[in-house]
């Protein structure tokens, strides 16, 4: 056993620890489940070891001690860790208990979990615990690593979990006492321990950020009900050429797309609260968000596209319903591509979804969240690209040169939304990356949910209600000319009512007339 065990200590020694960070990081499964390989050919054999037989063996990396437990004498301390068998438990009974404490296995053992595991560390050693009956409570007490990490996790390892490769799991395992230097839980089975821990927010900040993610997700659904309600009220007066009907099409998609997301948003989130982020709804509430908040990018791409065709392309005409088909395939079209690629290729690995306080993309398993974070990147950068090339032919030619009034305002109002939002959205996905580098920056979680809360605002300010002609159109009156010539100026709604009721008071003096 002893030969055994300093094999072990070899092969898990800090020296090894880039072996073992390429190993859990290769995405082939056998390579994968190496370090829980490891783990179960230790169980087996502290198992193997006879009961009447006592060992203590000590190696730079792990300690190995058996004993035999009474109702006198339940506890066993090793090193820094502490193993506790309620005498309840041993009914009279003496029990022989082996117990492994591994010193450095955070460095071999990877943090995968059914919890959201971005900022979760493995802060305590990993213990091992065999007895020779079964026992249906056992208390351990682990020495945290790190002081400066807090809301413990008490888990085992699974070695089920993830498609037999394992994982930590809570199941059956509670925290009983945190104090400053200890964490101490329960649990009902035996078998190897630890405790995970991520970086600590004060309760005070943790609910001003949900309150500022939900307050801030009403305003935006209550914008976006807004923004829809006013599309409908001003469509027929807004949609007389093509241009602006593609604009409004545009704004409208945009809309709809993200208040489904954040319905999909609130869902997930309820789902992650009440059932623990079962699997089932979690995958559907990610699947739904993840399609609709990018079909609100791939749209915004077609406002875009929209600009570069009617300002290069001036004199090429596509017909409405081409324009309106090619809109619809490439605005929902592509995000269906990629999010059933996604979760097709993701959730037989249980690497789908992130389930600990919301549903989202797996980011540490499998990187599906880059299904969603590539596409936006490339979104933003091809608008950008669009941006500069309109503004190059704008200052080559004037806009105003080669087409008619209406047609310049519906330009100007595509590329204003176009230049503001996109750098809104892309800036408030762009903080979103960045909590995936500092899982531990508060300032960037309070900002990232403020943004990303406001989108919904955004798109009703700079989408609608920037709109002078949107405004005219709301207000039931003709737009006055800034040039102060008293004369109604005629707008993308058509005619205006005064100069209407003009042309029919001509036709009825012309046929009086002719009379």
């Amino acid at each position: 056993m002893e030969n055994f065990l300093q094999t072990v200590n070899v092969i898990v020694s800090p020296s090894a620890n880039n072996v073992w960070n390429d190993l859990n990081s290769d995405t082939n499964e056998t390579r994968k489940n190496v370090s829980s390989n490891l783990l179960l050919a230790v169980e087996k054999m502290a198992g193997a070891l006879a009961d009447e037989d006592t060992y203590q063996i000590m190696t730079e990396t792990l300690s190995l001690n058996k004993a035999v437990v009474t109702e006198a004498n339940n506890l066993l301390v090793i090193n820094s860790s502490e193993i506790e068998i309620p005498a309840t438990e041993l009914s009279g009974r003496n029990t022989s208990v082996t117990v492994v404490v591994f010193f450095s296995l955070n460095n071999v053992i990877p943090v995968r979990t059914l919890h959201d595991s971005i900022d979760n560390t493995l802060n305590g050693n990993v213990i091992l615990v065999n007895t020779s009956q079964r026992l249906d409570n056992i208390s351990l007490t682990f020495e945290k690593n790190s002081t400066e990490l807090a809301n413990p996790l008490c888990v085992f390892w699974n070695f089920d979990l993830f498609n037999k490769t394992g994982g930590w799991d809570s199941f059956g395992c509670e925290p009983k006492f945190d104090g400053n230097i200890t964490v101490t839980c329960e649990c009902n089975h035996t078998t190897s321990f630890s405790i995970l821990m991520s970086p600590y927010i004060p309760p005070e900040a943790e609910a001003a950020l949900k309150v500022i993610t939900y307050v801030g997700v009403g305003i935006s659904m209550g914008s976006l009900v807004i923004c829809l309600i006013i599309e409908i009220i001003v469509w027929r007066a807004m949609t007389t050429n093509d241009t602006a009907y593609m604009r409004h099409v545009c704004i409208v998609n945009i809309a709809l797309s993200l208040l489904i997301a954040d319905i999909w948003f609130i869902v997930g989130a309820a789902v992650a609260d009440e059932n623990g982020a079962a699997v089932g709804p979690c995958t559907a509430a990610t699947f739904f968000a993840h399609f609709f908040y990018l079909a609100m990018f791939f749209w915004m791409l077609i406002s875009a596209l929209l600009l570069l065709y009617r300002i290069v392309w001036v004199f090429s005409h596509i017909s409405r319903l081409a324009m309106m088909l090619n809109a619809f395939f490439i605005g929902y079209g592509g995000p269906l591509i990629i999010a059933v690629v996604t979760v097709s290729s993701t959730a037989g690995r249980d690497g789908y979804i992130n389930s600990n306080n919301t549903c989202w993309l797996n980011w540490t398993e499998t990187k599906a969240l880059l299904a969603f974070v590539i596409p936006v990147l490339v979104i933003v950068v091809i608008n950008f690209c669009v941006m500069i090339v309109v503004l190059v032919k704008m200052l080559k030619r004037g806009v105003g040169d080669t087409v008619q009034n209406d047609e310049k305002h519906n330009l100007k109002v595509i590329a204003k939304c176009v230049a503001i939002l996109t750098p809104l959205f892309g800036l408030t996905w762009g903080f979103g990356i960045g909590i995936l580098i500092a899982p531990d920056s508060f300032g960037l979680h309070v900002v990232f949910a403020f943004l990303n809360s406001l989108q919904g605002f955004f798109i009703l300010v700079f989408g609608t209600l920037l709109d002078s002609k949107v405004r005219a159109a709301l207000a039931r009156r003709p737009l006055i000319s800034s040039s102060g010539s008293g004369q109604p100026r005629n707008t993308s709604g058509g005619v205006s009512s005064s100069n209407g009721l003009g042309i029919f008071q001509r036709i009825r003096r012309r046929r009086g007339n002719n009379n």
